[in-house]
């Protein structure tokens, strides 16, 4: 069993930059899949970006792809998601993801492993 707890959410101008992290429970975290995912009011949960277990893989949505980064610190039991250059339209409840595999991936049955959200806010 893997518990997500994440944190570094809050308010932000257009054009700033937060870091979120998600801290995981359990020895076997560096055997997982991690994501994050976010969900904007009346909205479906979308991903935002995925993380082989390794770290060596990555995947990024089109609609942060060169302003977000993925890492993760196997050691640390940590994973995170710097965000930069951010926009009114990423204003949304961050979720943190795990899954059983190794392979990063975009499928959302794939995690079963959830955090509780942090959210975001990005004021115009």
């Amino acid at each position: 069993q893997v518990q997500l707890v994440e944190s570094g959410g809050g308010l932000v101008q257009a054009g700033g930059s937060l870091r979120l992290s998600c801290a995981a429970s359990g020895r076997t975290f560096r055997n997982y899949a991690m994501g994050w995912f976010r969900q904007a009011p009346g909205k479906e949960r979308e991903l935002v970006t995925t993380i082989s277990s390794g770290g060596g893989i990555t995947y990024y949505a089109d609609s942060v792809k060169g302003r977000f980064t993925i890492t993760r610190d196997n050691a640390k039991n940590t994973v995170y998601l710097q965000m930069n250059s951010l926009k009114p339209e990423d204003t949304a409840v961050y979720y943190c993801a795990g899954t059983k595999g190794s392979a990063a991936t975009a499928r959302l049955t794939e995690y079963v492993y959830w955090g509780q959200g942090t959210q975001v806010t990005v004021s115009s």
